[in-house]
C-alpha cells in the first residue's frame, strides 16, 4: 500500500501489515488449544480419570501411527472414513502408514498383540488422545480432534453394556450436564443381519435413483450404511423402512431385552432409535449415543457414542471375545461446558509478589519458590516494574492477596499484605510469609 492509501484507509493498513507478520499459520482443520480452554479440558479429562477408574478402567495409550490394514479391515472399506477421510501415506519402508481416524481399531490390536487376553475378564481400558480425519471443518469437527475412548474385553453380558451407558451418565452428571439424551438400538449379529439386509434392499429396490450418490453405491456394497446418512433427501426415502428391531434373532432379542430392562433398574432413561446403525462396520448387537439437548446451541449433537464389536478381536486373529466401546468427541463437549459457563476463566494466583528493587526481588523470589513447592499458586512482579503497573497486573491475574515487599520492608523484616477481594490490609513477618493463613 502506498502512504496515501494507508492514510486513506488505516485499517485496511494495519490488516496488511498484520498478513506480513503472521508469517505461518495453523493448516485448515487443526487448531490451537488455549487458555481458558485447556482449563475446561483437563476438567473433563481429570473426571473421566476419576469416574472411569472407580468402575475398574486402566489407562491405555495407543499409537498415532498404526498400519493401514488395520483400520480397512476394521472400520470397513466402504465406509467413508476409509473411501475418504483417512491421512494415509507410505512410509520410507514403502508400508502403508495411516493416522488414526478412531480409537478402538488400535486398542483391539494391542489387547491382541500383548496377549491381554490371558488375564482374568473382563478387561478394561480407557485412552484420549488425537485422532486425524480429512472432512469439511465446521464447528466442534476438525481435521486433527480429540477423544477420550473407553474398551472393554471378554464378556458378551448385557450388565457390561448397561454398566457403561451408567458410566458415562456419571461422567457427564460430574460435568453437569443432566439433560442429555440417551439413544440406543441393537443391529443384531451375523445370524439375523442378512433377513433383515435382505427386507431392507426390497424396501429400497425402486428408490435407488433418488438416493444420494454415496447411498446409491452403499446398496451394493453395505445397505446398512444407508440408515446412517445425514443427507435429508435420504432420510425422507428411508421413512417407514424395515426396523432391524423387528429382525433380531432369539439370542440378540433376549440381550437387548435384558439390556433395557437393566437400563430400567438403573433409572437411566433412553429412547429405541432403530435407525442408529453407527458409521462404523464392526459394530454388532447393541449400539447407542448421547446427544446434546437443543438449548445448547440450536441442532443437536452428538457428545459420545459407541456399541459393541463382538467379532472384532477374533477378525483381528485374536480368540473369540466379546467387546464393547464408545468414543466422546472432545470439542463438542467443551463447546456444551462452555455454553453452561461462559464466565469460566483461567485459575487466579492466590498471592502475587510485588517488589520494589533488587534485594526484594531476591526475597520476592525465595518466598514465591516457597510458596509453590507448597502447591500455591504465586506470581511474581518482572523487568523491575513500577509498583503500580505490578498491583495492576496482580488485579488483572484476578489475585486473592498481594505481598509488597520493598527496602523499608527489608529493613523492618515484614511483608505488606492487601486482600484485592475484601480490601482488607495489614503487615505478616517475611519469614512468616509462607504461613500466611490467608494462602491456605
Amino acid at each position: 500500500m502506498t502512504r496515501k492509501e494507508k492514510e486513506k484507509n488505516p485499517r485496511k493498513a494495519d490488516k496488511c501489515n498484520e498478513e506480513k507478520r503472521v508469517k505461518y499459520t495453523a493448516l485448515k482443520g487443526v487448531h490451537d488449544i488455549l487458555p481458558p480452554d485447556i482449563y475446561i479440558w483437563q476438567k473433563a479429562e481429570s473426571t473421566a480419570r476419576e469416574i472411569f477408574s472407580a468402575y475398574g478402567f486402566q489407562e491405555i495409550r495407543i499409537p498415532i501411527i498404526e498400519s493401514t490394514d488395520i483400520f480397512a479391515r476394521s472400520i470397513g472399506e466402504t465406509t467413508d472414513i476409509v473411501e475418504k477421510e483417512m491421512y494415509t501415506f507410505p512410509d520410507r519402508a514403502d508400508r502403508s502408514i495411516t493416522l488414526r481416524p478412531e480409537g478402538t481399531a488400535p486398542v483391539v490390536r494391542s489387547y491382541i498383540e500383548n496377549h491381554l487376553y490371558n488375564l482374568p475378564s473382563p478387561q478394561k481400558f480407557f485412552y484420549s488422545g488425537p485422532m486425524f480425519r480429512y472432512e469439511r471443518p465446521q464447528k466442534g469437527r476438525f481435521r486433527q480432534f480429540y477423544q477420550i475412548g473407553v474398551e472393554a474385553f471378554g464378556t458378551a453380558e448385557p450388565k457390561l453394556d448397561a454398566e457403561i451407558i451408567s458410566m458415562l451418565k456419571l461422567f457427564l452428571e460430574k460435568l453437569q450436564l443432566k439433560e442429555l439424551k440417551f439413544e440406543v438400538n441393537s443391529i443384531g449379529c451375523s445370524k439375523c443381519r442378512p433377513d433383515y439386509k435382505k427386507a431392507l434392499l426390497n424396501f429400497l429396490s425402486d428408490k435407488v435413483s433418488d438416493l444420494c450418490p454415496d447411498c446409491s453405491r452403499r446398496y451394493i456394497n453395505n445397505p446398512l450404511r444407508i440408515l446412517d446418512c445425514k443427507n435429508s433427501s435420504c432420510a425422507e426415502i428411508r421413512k417407514g423402512s424395515p426396523k432391524i428391531t423387528d429382525y433380531l434373532c432369539k439370542e440378540c432379542k433376549s440381550h437387548f431385552e435384558e439390556f433395557l430392562s437393566l437400563l430400567n433398574i438403573l433409572n437411566i432413561s433412553y429412547n429405541i432409535n432403530p435407525d442408529m446403525v453407527r458409521g462404523l462396520d464392526y459394530y454388532t448387537r447393541t449400539t447407542f449415543e448421547i446427544t446434546s439437548p437443543e438449548q445448547l446451541g440450536g441442532a443437536q449433537k452428538t457428545v459420545a457414542a459407541g456399541g459393541r464389536y463382538d467379532r472384532l478381536v477374533e477378525e483381528f486373529g485374536g480368540p473369540p471375545t466379546p467387546a464393547i466401546g464408545f468414543a466422546i468427541g472432545m470439542e463438542r463437549l467443551v463447546e456444551i461446558l462452555k455454553a453452561l459457563n461462559s464466565d469460566f476463566c483461567i485459575p487466579a494466583p492466590k498471592v502475587f509478589i510485588a517488589t520494589i528493587g533488587k534485594n526484594a526481588g531476591l526475597e520476592g523470589l525465595l518466598i514465591a519458590e516457597k510458596l509453590r513447592s507448597k502447591g500455591i499458586r504465586a506470581e511474581l512482579g518482572y523487568d523491575n516494574a513500577s509498583l503500580k503497573s505490578q498491583l495492576r497486573r496482580a488485579d488483572k491475574l484476578g489475585s486473592n492477596y498481594v505481598f509488597i515487599i520493598g527496602d523499608d520492608e527489608l529493613q523492618s523484616g515484614m511483608v505488606k499484605w492487601k486482600n484485592l477481594k475484601d480490601g482488607s490490609q495489614g503487615e505478616t513477618g517475611i519469614k512468616d510469609a509462607t504461613e500466611f493463613k490467608g494462602l491456605y
